[in-house]
């Protein structure tokens, strides 16, 4: 992959050096047991192909938040179990932070070794050099493959690029294919979709995007705050009143830089948040005092969708409603698989992430039809917002 060391130039046979992986672990658990293991399996390719080049592999992360303290409750041990399952061999674990090294010392090629949470130790997000080099004795080179944390400099996330020839692994490579292709190098014209409840958790994200995409489209609570700043009354609806001026702003900023944005023109209503409340569709200008607007309408449905039909690359961050709810679900299902019919014919590269909308998508059971649909959060957040994030930077060609 051009711009980015990848594994792929690493000998055939790595002749038993050890090779240390930074994987994301920092699953969900339920009584001490994994409930989700999909980033276990995610990290099973970068695993595989280096075990395939005769490496040692040790396997790097954190889980929660113990605040450089022992947590018991937070060890790694339960992720032993699940993860030998699906690499059919014994995984060994270390749980030796103070002298990991000493762990890795009698290991052959193949063999698999996790540490224990790096995240007991204070110097893991200090990024401290002292701790840093302790991981580095551990190994001969890095692989980043988790690019959900590599928005933070943490030792084990940056720190070993500086010590240790690094390179990223499956999950990044795949990660980093996807946004530069929709973000960095896209086929044009490019749009975006950001949904969500608040313009001042995402003001980065708008400004970002203005500057890199043809039509800026808005969904989720968010454009009601768009809709009150153009003077509509939006009743009893979501919505941040007092930065009328940001969003007027947002638009000539965008109109400046030929970015066409697209807003709701009708909306579906309801006087409760809840499931099945009885609702109605209405004109922008026929919301209620009493009335909360829950999801786009039909209208702004095919808004949507026509506007995607004239698209070469989707960006997606955030659902168009209450997606959680029916049937306040309808706008984000409906364009949803628009986005995934139009992946399918060829016509439309799709790049969606973030928690509610992968969530959305899982939903409207179409996630695995797009291009890609990152799991990594607020990293993926903070690449759309166009900050350099140091678990990838240091990962560049210089």
């Amino acid at each position: 992959m051009a711009g980015f060391h990848t594994i792929d130039e690493l000998p055939p046979d790595l002749g038993g050096k050890r090779a240390l992986v930074r994987v994301d672990f920092n699953v969900p658990m339920n009584s001490g047991m994994v409930s989700d293991d999909t980033r276990l399996r995610a990290a099973i390719p970068t695993i595989r192909d280096l075990r395939a080049r005769n490496a040692v592999v040790v396997l790097l992360s954190h889980f929660g938040r113990p605040e450089g303290k022992v947590v018991p409750a937070m060890s790694l041990q339960p992720i032993l179990q699940p993860l030998s399952q699906l690499l059919g061999l014994r995984i060994q674990f270390c749980e030796d932070l103070e002298h990991p090294s000493r762990c890795t010392e009698n290991l052959s090629a193949g063999d698999v070794l996790l540490l224990q949470n790096l995240r007991f130790k204070p110097g893991e997000e200090k990024n401290d050099l002292a701790f840093t080099q302790s991981l580095a004795d551990c190994g001969d080179i890095w692989v980043n493959d988790a690019f959900s944390a590599a928005h933070r400099a943490h030792a084990s996330t940056e720190g070993l690029g500086h010590v240790l020839p690094a390179f990223a692994g499956r999950t990044m490579q795949a990660e980093l294919d996807a946004l530069t292709k929709a973000l960095e190098a896209p086929q044009r014209p490019v749009a975006a979709i950001v949904g969500g409840a608040k313009i001042s958790t995402k003001l980065d994200l708008l400004g970002n995007l203005i500057a890199k995409v043809d039509a800026l489209i808005i969904g989720g609570a968010m454009a009601n705050t768009f809709l009150v700043a153009q003077g509509i009354d939006v009743g009893r609806s979501l919505a941040e009143r007092d930065l009328g001026g940001t969003a007027r702003d947002i638009l000539a900023k965008a109109k400046a830089r030929g970015c066409e944005v697209v807003l709701p023109v009708d909306a579906v209503v309801a006087q409760k948040f809840e499931a099945h409340a009885p609702s109605r569709i209405v004109a922008l200008n026929d919301v209620g005092p009493a009335d909360m607007i829950l999801d786009i309408g039909p209208k702004s449905i095919d808004q949507v969708i026509s506007v995607l039909g004239r698209m070469k690359t989707l960006v997606w961050n955030g659902p168009f409603g209450a997606f959680e709810m029916q049937p306040f679900d309808t706008g984000t299902v409906r364009v949803a698989h628009a986005a995934a019919d139009l992946t399918a014919a060829g016509k439309l590269v799709s790049v969606a992430g973030g928690g509610d909308t992968v969530a959305a998508l899982n939903a409207a059971g179409i996630a695995e039809k797009l291009t890609y649909v990152s799991t990594a959060g607020g990293a993926f957040l903070e690449w759309m917002e166009g900050k350099a994030l140091p678990g990838v930077e240091i990962l560049r060609v210089k």
